[in-house]
């Protein structure tokens, strides 16, 4: 069974030069592994790149999965999600997903809460309004879990709390640091249980954020 940064209770860091691509069992999908626990039956946090014209065969989510489109048209039989788009579908659910133009997508599976039975759609690339501060998109909230988008300008920065959880944050647009790590589109950053941090906008952009409970 693989494990890869499995242990929740360290941190983990993958930047983009480190990542590595590997083929998935579908034909023209590929993967970086940022943490897994399992074969194909995974626990799972990954990136997930189709190339244009690849489907994977229908399957059932027994765990949920979760995910945001980075770059390209991600479809199935309930529509096609662009760039932003951020898709919650819960434990029961399935579909038969392929990319006709070819994607880039953050995906993370069976990692709901068992209670938490909301499928959902968001739209995360809305115009963030002027701030002095870094502003907050609220994508999902269920228990200890909260998902957002966090947008800033250069200079600005912001406290990382709920630090009792794991909080996980992936690059998607511009830089940040958060202490020694720096982050561009598509590095990933997990904290584990432990003191607040801050993160800091190097140059204007957003990041998706989120909190995970430790097993």
């Amino acid at each position: 069974m693989p494990h890869v940064r499995a242990n929740l209770r360290l941190a983990a860091f993958v930047p983009v030069h480190e990542q590595v691509w590997v083929p998935s069992p579908a034909q023209g999908v590929e993967r970086v592994m940022l943490d897994r626990v399992g074969d194909e039956a995974a626990v799972a946090t990954s990136l997930v790149r189709y190339a244009a014209g690849s489907r994977f065969p229908r399957h059932e989510h027994p765990g949920g999965e979760e995910f945001l489109v980075l770059d390209g048209v991600f479809s199935d039989e309930f529509g096609d999600y662009g760039a932003g788009t951020y898709v919650r579908n819960p434990p029961g659910s399935g579909h038969a997903p392929r990319s006709d133009a070819g994607c880039l997508l953050f995906v993370k599976l069976r990692q709901f809460d068992d209670s938490d039975t909301c499928a959902r759609v968001v739209e995360t690339r809305v115009a963030a309004p002027e701030s002095d501060h870094p502003v907050r998109h609220v994508l999902h909230q269920h228990g200890d879990e909260r998902v957002w988008m966090l947008h800033g300008r250069a200079g600005q920065s912001v406290r990382l709390g709920w630090h009792e959880l794991v909080r996980e944050i992936l690059s998607v647009d511009g830089r940040q640091l958060v202490e020694d790590h720096d982050l561009e589109p598509t590095a990933w950053l997990r904290l584990p249980p432990g003191r607040e941090v801050a993160l800091t906008f190097v140059a204007d952009g957003c990041v998706f954020a989120k909190t995970r409970a430790v097993p």
